[in-house]
Formats: C-alpha cells, sequence, structure tokens
C-alpha cells in the first residue's frame, strides 16, 4: 500500500529526505511540516504538557503516535503502548527508541487488546476525524470503552467547524447540520500518491451527543491559544 506520509517522516529521522512531503486538494498544495509537527520534542514546561500530565496515567494508549514524540515522554512516566497504520512510521519509532510500537488500526482496538487493557487514551493529530462519518465514531467510542478501564480518561483532538479558521484549511468541506464539516486531501512525496483522506469534523457539542450509549461523557473541552482555538482537545472520562 502506498505510504508517502510515513515514508516521508521516516526518511527525515534517517536524513534521507531530499523533497517536501506535499499536502494536496485538487490545485491547492502546502508543504507538510515535518519538523515541526513530528520531532520537536516534548518537554515538561511546554504549553500543553501540564494538562496532558493532569490527565494521563499508566498504562496509556497513544494512537496515531507518529514518530513518537508523546510516547517517548509518557514511557519514561508509565507504560505506554504508541500505535500507528503505518509500518514506516512503526519503524521510525522503534528507532527513536520507543519501547512498545505496534503496528495496528486505531479503528479496529477490540482486534489488537483485551477489555480494560488501558488506565488513559492519547490521540493527538486530528487522526480521530478519519472515522469519517458520526455513525461510525460512535463505534469507536464503544471499542476504546472496552479496551480501557472503568475509570479511564481519553484525550482527543479535532478542529472545530464552527469557527472560521477551521473552514479556511487546506480541503474544507462545508455541511449545512451545524457543528459538523468534512476535510478531504492526500499526501505526495516524490510523485507517490497517497490515498485520499476523508476526515470528518466536529465540534464539542457533537462530540458530545456521539458520546451518548457508549460509556463515556464529555468532561472537558481544551481550545488552542489566542488565534488556534478552532483546535480542541475533549477530555473524555467514563460514566
Amino acid at each position: 500500500m502506498s505510504d508517502p506520509f510515513g515514508r516521508a517522516i521516516r526518511d527525515f529521522h534517517r536524513g534521507e529526505q531530499d523533497e517536501p512531503l506535499l499536502q494536496l486538494d485538487g490545485d491547492e498544495v502546502n508543504e507538510h511540516p515535518i519538523e515541526e509537527f513530528y520531532f520537536g520534542e516534548r518537554t515538561p514546561d511546554q504549553d500543553g504538557t501540564e494538562f496532558l500530565e493532569s490527565r494521563l496515567e499508566g498504562p496509556l494508549l497513544d494512537l496515531g503516535a507518529g514518530a513518537g514524540r508523546d510516547s517517548l515522554y509518557f514511557q519514561d512516566r508509565f507504560e505506554t503502548v504508541a500505535l500507528e497504520v503505518s509500518d514506516h512510521l512503526v519503524a521510525t519509532m522503534r528507532e527513536r527508541g520507543v519501547d512498545d510500537a505496534r503496528l495496528g488500526d486505531m479503528f479496529a482496538l477490540r482486534e489488537g487488546f483485551g477489555r480494560d487493557r488501558f488506565s488513559s487514551v492519547l490521540a493527538y493529530g486530528t487522526q480521530l476525524g478519519l472515522a469519517r462519518s458520526m455513525r461510525r465514531l460512535r463505534e469507536f467510542l464503544g471499542d476504546l470503552a472496552h479496551v480501557t478501564a472503568d475509570d479511564a480518561t481519553a484525550v482527543l483532538d479535532n478542529y472545530d467547524p464552527e469557527y472560521d479558521e477551521t473552514r479556511e484549511l487546506l480541503g474544507y468541506r462545508h455541511d449545512p447540520t451545524p457543528g459538523l464539516g468534512f476535510r478531504v486531501m492526500h499526501f505526495e512525496y516524490e510523485g507517490d500518491v497517497g490515498d485520499t483522506l476523508l476526515f470528518r469534523l466536529f465540534s464539542p457539542d457533537r462530540l458530545r451527543d456521539a458520546c451518548v450509549g457508549t460509556g463515556w461523557r464529555l468532561d472537558e473541552v481544551n481550545r488552542g491559544a489566542v488565534s488556534n482555538e478552532y483546535h480542541y482537545q475533549a477530555v473524555l472520562e467514563k460514566e
């Protein structure tokens, strides 16, 4: 399967990246900032770290762990399992020192983990939107409830389509339903074109609605700094 995204990040890590990783929607093209997004070291005094530390405990499941930035930080504090769907990213994490980096699909958690396996979950990078529909989002939350303990916490993130800044993102698509939107794009690297990605964007209120009947409730919403409020982290707790 073509994986320009994972391969470009792996090549950057190895010092072998000679061409940019491109993010495209039709004629609109952005260069994806690999170093900024995936290789900045998380530190205790970094913005957002204190918030995460107050909500996460081990065993932790890091979903869509990328190059392992967060897993590298939290594995020194408690057991951390990093999950990625890309062979290239799993290899990158292992080379960088992630203790438990595994190949797997975050939307097929029951296939990889047993009941009550984790005390907390982190999914940072808006990959939650790859659920693609609200029905699939509810199914994911049900699976997440299955693999987490009764008192578990999950920290998830997305873009809020009720903010104008979200509508300016590459690939944004309007949905007339309040609190909902889409994002469509693909990655390209060294002429290798990846699959088209469809993200479901939803506001915190829509996420709260999706939690009903899944075993989760929305406990807190933490928005980005000024000019970045359209990106939010949602804290879910078990009911």
